[in-house]
């Protein structure tokens, strides 16, 4: 299973974060595609080259890399198609209201295809209820993410829930 941690622009701009990451993953022996870093856009957005080289450097020991909150942002596309990104996740913002107003709809309806055009998998946000997570699995969104599945828990509480092998709608949680 994966683990999706987020990121802040200062955990991401500490000295030697790329080998501070290797070594977490090796003292967990985790194998590294097993880890899903997630950044915001104003990380990416803050002094691009160096952050490229960054991310270059996370995808080469195995590191799968997501942008989160996608849309809401300082979003750049000319950057978007440079990075070595392997998932966007669409803003609950956009996925609230997806069922009823066609202007939310429209916009993550246009991520989910562009994502898939660059080759990325999407997260969808915020899902709370059957009708959002219907329209996004007639729109061809890869996973999803909310309270649908369940509200933020313990790490006990988690533990148990994915040890037990409970998965709410198994083929569709993220």
């Amino acid at each position: 299973m994966r683990v999706a941690v987020n990121l802040s622009l200062r955990q991401f701009r500490q000295k030697d974060f790329v080998k501070t990451v290797a070594g977490i993953i090796k003292d967990a022996a985790l194998d590294p595609q097993y880890l899903e870093l997630e950044l915001t856009e104003s990380i990416i957005m803050t002094d691009g080259e160096s952050t490229i080289e960054v991310l270059r450097e996370l995808k080469a020991i195995g590191v799968r890399l997501s942008i989160d909150d996608f849309g809401t942002g300082y979003s750049s596309l000319a950057y978007l198609k440079r990075m070595p990104i392997d998932v966007l996740k669409i803003d609950q913002s956009f996925v609230r209201d997806i069922a009823i107003d066609p202007d939310d709809a429209a916009i993550a309806v246009t991520i989910i295809r562009m994502a898939h055009s660059l080759k990325l998998e999407v997260v969808a946000e915020g899902v709370e209820t059957t009708e959002q997570l219907e329209f996004l699995r007639t729109m061809q969104c890869d996973r999803f993410q909310g309270f649908l599945v369940s509200r933020p828990v313990p790490s006990v509480e988690a533990e148990v829930f994915l040890t037990k092998g409970r998965r709410f709608l198994a083929d569709r949680a993220d």
